[in-house]
């Protein structure tokens, strides 16, 4: 809803330095090695109280055909599509070229408002580097430097002069965040291009065709996703180049930042230590969390069944047995809009919150039923237990010895509780602090 800024112009101009510049945070990957960006990545910022989307999108290869060139091609037009202002990214350095003019036609033929900026731009006192650009005929160009930060605040005013009014929205809660995580080439984004119904992000048989943490924000009536697609994570090892472990490390902050991750693991391969590592990080970082097994219309040319990747999943991810298993198939559509429900099921328990005295009455059940911790002839006593936080829900319970707690015990009170409140895909965690009872008067 907000008015959108699309960065387009040819590969290595500095797209991606001032997307980050402009939105002030790291998001998009910057190398030297022109190509990095593929998908479109979104942002949002302010300037002079108006508020705007950004869009970076991958470098523009006129006269190439290839599959990837094409594809980046596709992400670029639907940028142009979509958005209010196009932002034409030059490079001083290399000064006027054919590929630059060819950008230009196309941005005549979208007519849509353009601003164009000279980037790289080292001696502001030299006119003539931005000179010949007036050739272009897309008025007067602006000398900028994103990576040292120089004439962006000038830009910025331009920008904002010629965005449209922000059109209004209905103020309603906050997207669920779902972050899809997993090994190279297991079908992430084809999961999502699937199940969005758009081709929003690249596809490509080739691994490690999604580089950057892609955010993708999808409205279905009144429920709002931020799903967030990411470049695969192979184990330490085998990450060979800088742009991947820049790739890997935006994967695990994305998980970070997410409610929900979307595992996703490919049927014909079964369960590997990378999807257990990923696993694991998600559980240490208190994400709710759903297991995606794709691929699975490719299960009968093998000869396993979905009962045998199931047992294999909860035998090896044996740390996350709340955490849902869905079979589907991205290629054939196979129960991959029965993620949805899903989603919203376990987000509803990643937030739920729960009356003290419903928790209370399960922890007395526990403590009549259950064998009791003890140590040096004391037994361990739960006093009262409360609800201190959601996403994932957190409970502190006060007790005589936090010490004195074991691993079955605490397994068999979040036992309990999952038995009465459900908690489907999330973890529980507790918190215990040491009180001493309360004593009667005259004691």
């Amino acid at each position: 809803m907000l008015p959108t800024v699309a960065i387009i112009g040819r590969p290595n101009v500095g797209k991606s330095s001032l997307f980050n510049r402009i939105i002030q945070r790291p998001v998009a990957i910057v190398e030297k090695e022109p190509g990095v960006t593929r998908d479109r990545l979104f942002g949002e910022t302010e300037w002079l109280g108006k508020r705007f989307a950004i869009i970076d999108t991958g470098g523009i290869m006129q006269g190439d055909s290839s599959g990837m060139a094409a594809a980046i091609s596709e992400q670029v037009s639907m940028a142009i599509e979509e958005c209010d202002l196009l932002l034409f990214l030059a490079d001083a350095r290399d000064g006027l070229t054919e590929a630059d003019r060819e950008i230009a036609e196309l941005i005549r033929r979208s007519k849509k408002p353009v601003i164009l900026a000279v980037n790289k731009v080292d001696d502001f006192s030299r006119a003539a580097q931005e000179a010949e650009f007036y050739s272009l005929g897309l008025g007067d160009p602006i000398s900028i430097s994103a990576a040292q930060g120089l004439n962006i605040g000038d830009l910025l005013d331009r920008v904002v002069a010629l965005l449209p009014e922000g059109r209004s929205a209905s103020q309603g809660p906050d997207p669920i965040k779902v972050c899809l995580a997993g090994r190279p080439n297991v079908g992430k984004s084809s999961l999502l291009n699937r199940l969005i119904g758009s081709e929003r992000v690249l596809v490509d048989d080739a691994p490690g065709t999604t580089r950057d943490a892609v955010d993708v924000l999808w409205e279905q009536g009144e429920n709002s996703f931020l799903f967030i697609d990411t470049a695969g994570m192979r184990r330490k090892g085998k990450i060979g180049t800088r742009l991947e472990r820049y790739s890997v490390a935006r994967a695990l902050r994305a998980i970070e930042r997410a409610d929900l991750v979307l595992l996703v693991i490919d049927a014909t391969e079964g369960v590997s230590e990378q999807d257990k590592r990923i696993a694991g990080y998600t559980s240490e970082h208190g994400k709710g969390c759903v297991i995606v097994v794709n691929k699975c219309d490719l299960l009968d040319r093998d000869g396993q069944t979905t009962g045998d990747i199931l047992e294999d999943i909860r035998r090896q991810i044996h740390f996350m047995p709340y955490a849902p298993v869905m079979f589907v198939s991205a290629k054939t559509g196979k129960r991959v809009h029965d993620m949805l429900p899903m989603l919203q099921k376990v987000y509803r328990a990643y937030s739920a919150r729960v009356s003290t005295s419903s928790l209370n009455r399960i922890v007395r059940n526990v403590q009549v039923f259950a064998p009791t911790p003890s140590a040096g002839g004391r037994l361990f006593r739960i006093y009262y237990m409360t609800q201190v936080s959601t996403k994932p829900p957190t409970f502190a319970g006060f007790v005589n010895d936090p010490s004195m707690v074991t691993d079955p015990y605490r397994r068999y009170l979040e036992a309990q509780l999952r038995d009465e409140f459900g908690f489907l895909g999330t973890p529980i965690n507790f918190v215990w602090k040491r009180r001493r009872p309360e004593r009667g008067p005259g004691t």
